[in-house]
């Protein structure tokens, strides 16, 4: 199965854990994380995920 993540999952679990959706949130993206690590499922990107992780940070 191919799954696609955008950047909130990636960044989910650098996000406060106080609240549960966002502890429940960040389990499950470890867990896909371990899936994929494991060859059972293929992560998919997009040029979108190139974009935004390439562009610099305005504030800098």
């Amino acid at each position: 199965m191919r799954i696609y993540l955008d950047n909130c999952c990636y960044n989910r679990s650098y996000d406060e854990q106080f609240q549960f959706r966002i502890k429940i949130e960040t389990q499950a993206k470890l867990h896909i994380q371990d899936l994929v690590k494991n060859g059972r499922l293929d992560l998919v990107t997009s040029y979108v995920l190139d974009y935004e992780n390439g562009k610099k940070s305005l504030s800098a």
